[in-house]
C-alpha cells in the first residue's frame, strides 16, 4: 500500500488531534479532518479581550482549544446579560457560517484563550474543493443550532410557565 498522505505541520496535525476530540467531527474521516484542519486558524485573547461584539460582521465560526469565553446579550434596559459560558470543545459563532449576518450576541475571554477558527471565506473555500465535505460541516452545523434552539425553547417555556395562560 502506497504512502498517498499529505504531510502535516507540528501544528496542523495538533488541530487534527483537536478536532478528533469533538464530537462534532466524530463522524468524519482522518482526510476529512485534514483538509478541514488545513483551512482552520488560531487565535488568542487575552483576559477581557472581546472575540467580536453584537452587530460586528459575522465571518467566521470557532471552538474553544482552552480557556473561557462567555456570550453577552444586551437585555431590553441595555445591560450585558450572560446568556453562557463556553470551555474547551465548545463551538461559537456557527451561524455565521450559513447566514453571515451580524453577531448575536458579544463574546468576551474571562481568561487567556485559545480559539480554532474557520472563517467563511475558508469554508467557502474547502467547500469548492471537496463539495462532500462541505455538507457533511453544514449537516453538523445545521444538528448544533437545531439543538441549541430546542434547549432555548425549554428554557423559554420554563420562564413562560411562571406566567401561566
Amino acid at each position: 500500500m502506497g504512502n498517498n498522505k499529505e504531510q502535516l505541520s507540528d501544528s496542523e496535525e495538533q488541530t487534527r488531534d483537536f478536532l478528533l476530540s469533538l464530537s462534532l467531527f466524530d463522524s468524519f474521516k482522518v482526510d476529512e479532518l485534514t483538509l478541514l484542519t488545513k483551512h482552520m486558524s488560531y487565535i488568542q485573547l487575552q483576559r477581557g479581550e472581546f472575540l467580536f461584539v453584537e452587530g460586528d460582521k459575522g465571518n467566521f465560526m470557532g471552538f474553544v482549544v482552552h480557556g473561557v469565553l462567555e456570550v453577552l446579550k444586551k437585555s431590553a434596559t441595555g445591560e450585558n446579560v450572560i446568556i453562557a459560558r463556553l470551555t474547551k470543545g465548545s463551538s461559537i459563532g456557527e451561524m455565521a457560517l450559513i447566514d453571515k449576518s451580524p453577531r448575536s450576541a458579544t463574546v468576551v475571554s474571562r481568561q487567556p484563550t485559545t480559539m480554532l477558527t474557520l472563517t467563511s471565506k475558508g469554508f467557502d473555500k474547502l467547500a469548492e474543493n471537496s463539495p462532500a465535505t462541505g455538507v457533511k460541516i453544514i449537516q453538523k452545523i445545521a444538528r448544533l443550532l437545531s439543538l441549541n434552539m430546542r434547549r432555548t425553547s425549554s428554557k423559554l417555556a420554563d420562564l413562560l410557565n411562571i406566567y401561566p395562560v
